[in-house]
């Protein structure tokens, strides 16, 4: 953004916006609280519209102090700071990153703390290699020119590169607007059938790395969730036969007072497709663990471990022994004595 025309209008907006995009993650810090901590204030206030304004003063609150610890020097003299402007800058930086996390399948709560409902936008994967090209590309074709120019002896004025900066940001609108499209053809397709004679109660369909035609299809159902494969451009479901089909467990005072605990109400604030499995142990200060799973990252031969789950220890009378989120490793400071 800032090569593409917004470093022309005030001194040291290269700095600003990029810190700007990228403090809204400074909310990592929460997880040295525990990792349920993490995942309730992970894209909370900082990944909020309450919150982008707050967020870009202080990123030019430090850019000021850095300018003055520096005595004031800026590379243009005839481009001098606007700081008013820079803290837009700011706010605009903060909204092009809920933005971009708003297209991924993870989600967030841009109206918080009116609202902790959870939004997305599924339709790009967490890392988009076109987006991730074009943007790369948009930075590195305007120095290779700089080089030719060098070596001609022509000389330009001014920042470089609007052009191609330009071109880039198109090309990132023109991937979500194709994926877009192939988004709603999947959820249509997913939508316009029945499942084991059942009809769909809601469906989402979830993007694959890379290829823009391939989605991963969840559909509820009354009884049960069918997962499947889904080809927009043809459009076409897998055939019933390689549908995986999970019927809803029954509630259970164990998977009940799960849910109560501080991670599960969390987990289930935020998981579009939460289901749990109870296991009894036979050891230890804990009697049961459940765990929960959100089938949106249920995607078909990927490592149940590698999934956003949780898990929650409860004792023979149904107390919280401990709590984690997150399948790979152990929160050492809540996982229970075996």
């Amino acid at each position: 953004m800032g090569r593409a025309g917004l470093n022309r209008k005030t001194a040291l907006a290269t700095a600003t916006l990029t810190l700007a995009a990228e403090a809204a993650d400074l909310d990592v810090v929460s997880r040295f609280w525990g990792s349920a901590v993490g995942l309730n204030h992970h894209r909370g206030f900082t990944h909020s519209f309450l919150g982008v304004p707050l967020v870009a003063a202080v990123v030019v609150g430090f850019i000021y102090l850095i300018w003055r610890l520096r005595g004031g020097l800026i590379k243009d003299p005839n481009l001098p700071p606007r700081w008013g402007l820079l803290f837009a800058y700011g706010c605009l930086a903060g909204v092009s990153h809920i933005l971009l996390d708003f297209t991924n399948n993870y989600g967030v709560r841009p109206f918080w703390p009116f609202s902790e409902r959870w939004i997305s936008w599924d339709i790009v994967f967490i890392v988009e290699p076109v987006i991730l090209v074009a943007l790369i590309l948009g930075l590195i074709v305007p120095g290779l020119f700089s080089l030719i120019n060098e070596e001609i002896g022509a000389q330009r004025k001014g920042p470089q590169g609007r052009l191609a900066a330009s071109a880039a940001l198109l090309a990132v609108f023109a991937c979500w607007g194709v994926r877009d499209y192939e988004h709603r053809r999947a959820v249509a397709v997913l939508q316009s059938r029945n499942y084991q004679e059942a009809d769909p109660v809601r469906v989402s369909a979830y993007p694959y790395w890379l290829n823009p035609f391939r989605w991963y299809g969840v559909v509820e159902t009354p009884a049960f969730f069918a997962t499947a494969d889904v080809d927009s451009l043809t459009p076409e479901v897998d055939p019933e036969d390689r549908m995986q089909i999970l019927y809803k467990p029954e509630e259970t005072p164990v998977t009940l007072a799960a849910k109560k605990t501080y991670l599960g109400q969390v987990y289930l604030s935020w998981a579009q497709y939460p289901v749990t499995e109870t296991e009894q142990l036979q050891s230890g200060r804990a009697a049961y663990v459940v765990r929960f799973r959100d089938l949106r990252y249920a995607y078909p031969g990927r490592d149940a471990r590698a999934m956003l789950g949780a898990r929650v220890f409860l004792s023979r009378d149904l107390q919280l022994v401990s709590e984690q989120f997150g399948m790979r490793g152990a929160d050492t400071r809540s996982e229970p004595q075996r």
